[in-house]
């Protein structure tokens, strides 16, 4: 398995710096976070969904930049993590044309969130936009990928592919993320394994725990540092291993107690424990 980082998870790095800072901890791939990052924030201090410093326009000349300088450090791009909505092909296919240029396979792609409809009404309109997903993934060579999340039609394996399984698992496939499973979706590891299948095409590493609130009620999630959250990486892995899977394994760490660069090599060293061990 290879490990990478979403840049998500380094808002106050540059583009420039990340790819250097990755190289230099030993990581062999960069996930680019693909938006619009609005100009109202970029006044405001670096955020992972803010004012994210490592996050990359939707352009040509981004996507190039993006190939150029993962290249430079020797890293592999194996996805791009783009917050496409339902039912917009448009912005699909510009973030696989995207892809195509900065030699990545594999975009994310929603799925669509709880709205007030009815749960078939929401799997019909996910189900007919992925149709057209398919197509475009067909003609541009690039997969398109679903990713459990909590707060989505999709916060577990069996539901995701209730979803995908209609569909060709070369052109769509699953991002397997147990920290947002520890807020929602939660099922066996081995089980959802198992079940994915073909479907069982990247994961994301991170972590979550819940806070009791002052007086009790209902506990809040939060982010944790990998090693100290709910998430059972030894199962994770023992999961990953029973099914073969040798994809990427790419870190998205929100906790957000070390410092970036500090993180980056934390992280790395703390998932290789578990790769030499299985």
């Amino acid at each position: 398995m290879k490990l990478g980082v979403f840049t998500v998870g380094l808002p106050d790095l540059t583009p420039e710096e990340a790819v250097r800072e990755l190289r230099d901890a030993g990581y062999d791939g960069v996930e680019w976070r693909v938006t619009r990052v609005p100009e109202d924030a970029r006044s405001e201090e670096p955020s992972y969904w803010g004012n994210n410093l490592c996050t990359l326009a939707p352009t040509e000349e981004e996507a190039r930049r993006a190939r150029r300088i993962s290249e430079e450090a020797g890293l592999e791009v194996p996805g791009l993590g783009t917050y496409v909505a339902v039912g917009d092909l448009e912005a699909t296919a510009e973030a696989m044309r995207f892809a195509v240029m900065a030699g990545a396979p594999q975009v994310r792609v929603g799925a669509g969130a709880p709205d007030g409809r009815s749960y078939e009404e929401l799997f019909a309109a996910a189900r007919e936009f992925l149709e057209g997903v398919e197509d475009l993934a067909r003609s541009h060579g690039v997969k398109a990928l679903i990713e459990i999340h909590h707060r989505t039609i999709c916060p577990s394996a069996s539901l995701t592919h209730r979803l995908v399984s209609a569909f060709d698992p070369d052109l769509v496939g699953v991002i397997l993320d147990p920290g947002n499973m520890a807020q929602e979706g939660f099922e066996d590891y081995r089980i959802g394994a198992e079940l994915l299948g073909p479907y069982l095409a990247h994961v994301h590493i991170k972590n979550s725990a819940f806070e009791r609130p002052a007086g009790g009620g209902v506990w809040e999630p939060r982010w944790a540092p990998l090693e100290d959250g709910v998430v059972d990486f030894g199962l994770v892995f023992e999961a990953l291993e029973h099914v073969g899977y040798t994809g990427w394994l790419v870190m998205e760490d929100f906790s957000g107690v070390r410092p970036s660069r500090e993180a980056l090599r934390y992280n790395l060293e703390f998932v290789r424990s578990f790769i030499g061990s299985s």
